[in-house]
């Protein structure tokens, strides 16, 4: 218990945690009547330490700002970390966050993530493992900057660090009900107490939750009749174990499951372009697409539903252990995850093409891992050792099949390109010779398989040296080595008959004898992207890597005053190299070579690495009442992974420099009027791409990249939260609360298209409560989005419509030359309603 009563974190820990039942300040008010910002036991380096004298910038939410701000997941707790941008795609398993604008996408899952995800002390393989009901929190963390030398290679960017609630010995149930509009339904109940005299007790969690689709869905002549999108339908249940044989030793087995069922992510049209109409014309509907994009009317074309099936279920296990010379630590945890998902790929009602959800498109994690750390002081040092090992399985199948339109819409996009008549109802069989729908016959396309394993060993440790009273030097160091197995198996369940025929002699000659030689390339390169490609069938591939890096911190800090705390320090992070889980091809099979249809064998990618380095000073004034944090910071990426969308498939490019500079801010003001506290933060994040040409992009499809801002990286984010709890009467209490955070604008294209572009917003949450002075019960209203502020997740490139406006020659975007059609996943929308709480 030593180790989760704590709260860890910096200053922002006590701005957010501060306002949490379990803060010291809060024990404070209770003894004085007046809450001050007081001194608080942290663990941000894994060890007890007092919360002003840690050299590490964290934001930490404590459980009642968690829940009057609405945070479920780690996408709500956007609204109140500045620096941190969580956005979802494909579907809710495809979350990615970024902090201080640097993140990866998470549509490829050979990509590890910028930004790790930490459960309990359990790493998270991807972002969107962490995504779903948290259940009960004591806080959630976020670790700003490269935390690699105790969190592990994986997090160059920073840590979300997730603490739920453990077990009590004094008996407690709580029960929620909640109703909202989109016929949204909740109910979450829990328990725990003894169940072993003092020495072993129990918490158990149960919650379910349904809601109606955000988005209304055109299927037209389907076969999908979903007639909603992005909905919600999970359930989750939480068991846990504390026991304590004495008093050296406290031991913390956790068991969850969680299943959602949902239909996400369907996609509107934030632009509709000149491809509409021959996707009219080969589907037969009048408006295969919104005539005139409108995303905020949230209605989706899709004649396919995305149907998402996702479990995620693991048993860990925590011993602290008190040993003559130190505290030992082990952490052994078994993780599995699983999504299986269906998608309407074209996001339009032409069926042109689709992912199956029949269970031969999914990806599944399967993660063993084990940390034991000692930890020890002595009058002059802080010390600690640890190891780090993992085992990670995982299994990606992939289908991409091709719909009844297919074969028309190519056939007349070919013809219109290639100055043929587009009234040739199907150009394709022209072209081939072939029957008509016999080239890419509907129903057919790709089954790939990748099964890849990882498995790491981690050496580290991080001591602190108290040279003075008021001068500490803290240093850690991480030695990493991982082998990686990638074994790949791709078919093509019809074989690539069309792309074969183009490519052969008969047909080549045919296709030049139609088009011309000098329009020949291009058809046949169109009729022979990477899903149509014969040269993939049967294709079995195995490759290996193997990394043996170092990362680490060193830290100076000096308190000037009771008040005041100042610090510097220098990070090394690293993240792992992986592969690429998607067929790519050129001209020559290497990545630098020009369009063609040659597979790409080395589909690996090196690791990435930032140098960082920040100075802070931690202020409390006016009498422990006014709390100011402020650090700024430069960090510095070499091999920055990004992974990108080309049209055709996903790639990872290796991008030689980015950096982040800026400036984060914490405030928080326990006011003179009782019960009332203000926090905000503040962000400044100047996110760049180097100026170097993007290595690999023979066909400058990354060309507006080098001296750009990042694609989802604001320049600009600050959020607010305004708490006051008062009496009402004898027997009653009300509680209310307002957030809110602000984000300058960005591009959400990893290509940085302009149509791409969010402008600025600002979304704000509320909650009023009336209850019990003791809890024993409370009413809630309460406001997600209050103001319906309207934005943009992610936008991307619709599927074969359209070209982009880019200049191959002078790397520039002509908007008259761009005839895309975008899409988009949306934010969510206002979402209100009442939940009913009862404590006992």
């Amino acid at each position: 218990m030593r180790f989760t009563q704590v709260l860890c974190g910096t200053a922002s820990a006590v701005v957010l945690a501060g306002l949490g039942a379990a803060s010291a300040a809060q024990a404070q008010q209770a003894a004085s009547d007046v809450q001050t910002v007081d001194s608080i036991v942290v663990t941000a380096q894994k060890r007890e330490q007092n919360l002003q004298d840690v050299p590490v910038v964290v934001t930490a939410v404590g459980a009642k700002l968690l829940q009057d701000t609405g945070v479920k997941d780690i996408k709500d707790l956007t609204i109140l970390t500045p620096g941190l941008t969580v956005t979802s795609t494909s579907s809710e398993a495809s979350t990615t966050a970024r902090v201080r604008g640097v993140g990866t996408v998470g549509d490829n899952p050979g990509l590890e993530s910028s930004v790790g995800v930490v459960i309990d002390g359990v790493y998270r393989p991807r972002n969107g493992v962490g995504f779903g009901d948290l259940g009960e929190m004591e806080r959630i963390e976020v670790l700003k900057g490269p935390q690699g030398t105790l969190f592990g290679k994986n997090t160059s960017a920073g840590v979300i660090n997730v603490v739920t609630k453990q077990p009590e010995f004094n008996f407690g149930a709580n029960g929620e009900l909640t109703f909202g509009n989109y016929n949204a339904k909740g109910v979450a109940l829990s328990v725990t107490g003894p169940l072993a005299g003092d020495k072993l007790a129990g918490r158990l969690y149960v919650a379910g939750r349904k809601r109606d689709g955000f988005n209304d869905v055109v299927t037209g002549q389907g076969p999908s009749k979903r007639d909603q999108d992005a909905d919600s339908n999970f359930y989750t249940v939480r068991g846990q174990l504390l026991f304590i044989p004495d008093d050296k030793a406290t031991f913390r087995v956790i068991g969850d499951y969680t299943k959602r069922n949902e239909n996400c992510c369907g996609a509107v049209q934030i632009r509709t372009g000149p491809t509409a109409g021959i996707l009219a014309l080969v589907s037969g509907q009048a408006t295969p697409v919104a005539t005139t994009a409108n995303p905020y009317a949230r209605i989706a074309y899709s004649n396919r539903g995305a149907p998402a099936t996702i479990t995620d279920k693991g048993v860990s296990l925590q011993g602290d252990i008190e040993l003559p010379i130190g505290t030992l630590t082990s952490v052994s945890a078994i993780r599995q995850w699983r999504t299986d998902n269906g998608q309407d790929s074209d996001f339009s009602l032409a069926d042109l093409a689709y992912r199956n959800k029949d269970g031969t498109n999914y990806s599944k994690f399967t993660t063993y891992s084990q940390e034991l750390r000692l930890a020890g002081k002595t009058d002059k040092f802080d010390w600690m050792v640890g190891t780090f090992l993992a085992d990670e399985r995982l299994e990606n199948r992939t289908n991409f099949l091709y719909g009844n339109d297919y074969e028309q819409y190519l056939g007349r996009l070919l013809s219109r390109s290639a100055a043929n008549p587009a009234g040739i109802a199907n150009f394709i069989a022209l072209l081939l010779n072939r029957a008509p729908n016999t080239s890419f016959p509907a129903g057919q396309g790709i089954y790939d398989r990748y099964d890849q394993r990882a498995r790491s060993i981690a050496l580290f440790t991080n001591d602190t040296w108290h040279v003075t009273d008021a001068f500490e030097i803290t240093g850690g160091l991480r030695y990493t080595s991982e082998d990686k197995k990638l074994n790949t198996y791709q078919t093509n369940s019809d074989g690539g008959v069309g792309c074969g025929t183009a490519l052969s002699p008969a047909g080549q000659a045919r296709i030049a004898g139609i088009v011309g030689a000098a329009n020949a390339g291009v058809v046949i390169g169109n009729l022979c992207l990477p899903w149509a490609n014969p040269l993939f069938n049967g294709r079995g591939t195995v490759q290996t890597r193997t990394e043996k890096e170092w990362s680490g911190t060193i830290k100076a800090s000096y308190r000037i005053s009771p008040e005041v705390f100042t610090y510097a320090s220098y990070a090394r992070g690293y993240k792992g190299g992986g592969y690429n889980l998607d067929r790519t091809q050129s001209s020559n099979g290497l990545p630098s070579g020009a369009a063609g249809v040659a597979p790409i064998y080395d589909t690996s990618f090196p690791g990435e690495f930032v140098d960082s380095y920040e100075i802070g000073l931690k202020n409390t004034l006016f009498h422990r009442t006014v709390l100011f944090n402020v650090s700024g910071f430069y960090q510095k990426f070499t091999d920055f992974q990004l992974n990108t969308f080309l049209g055709t498939s996903f790639v990872v490019r290796s991008i030689p420099e980015v950096t982040s500079k800026g400036v984060d801010a914490d405030f928080l003001w326990f006011t003179p009027i009782h019960g009332l506290t203000v926090q905000s933060g503040f962000t400044y994040a100047d996110t760049k791409y180097g100026k170097q040409p993007i290595p690999n992009d023979p066909g400058n499809a990354l060309a507006l990249l080098p001296g750009s801002n990042l694609s989802l990286a604001p320049k600009y984010s600050a959020s607010g939260s305004l708490t006051y709890e008062t009496p009402v009467g004898d027997n009653l209490k009300a509680r209310f609360n307002i957030g809110a955070k602000y984000s300058s604008s960005y591009n959400t294209g990893s290509d940085l298209f302009p149509p791409k572009m969010q402008k600025a917003y600002t979304v704000v949450n509320g909650r009023i409560g009336l209850g019990s002075a003791d809890d024993h019960w409370t009413v809630e209203l309460w406001a997600q989005n209050l103001f319906n502020e309207k934005y943009m997740q992610v936008a991307f490139n619709g599927t074969l419509q359209g070209s982009s406006g880019l200049s191959a020659t002078q790397n520039t975007y002509n908007p008259a030359l761009d005839t895309i059609t975008y899409d988009a996943f949306l934010g969510a929308p206002r979402t209100y309603g009442v939940t009913l709480r009862s404590k006992f």
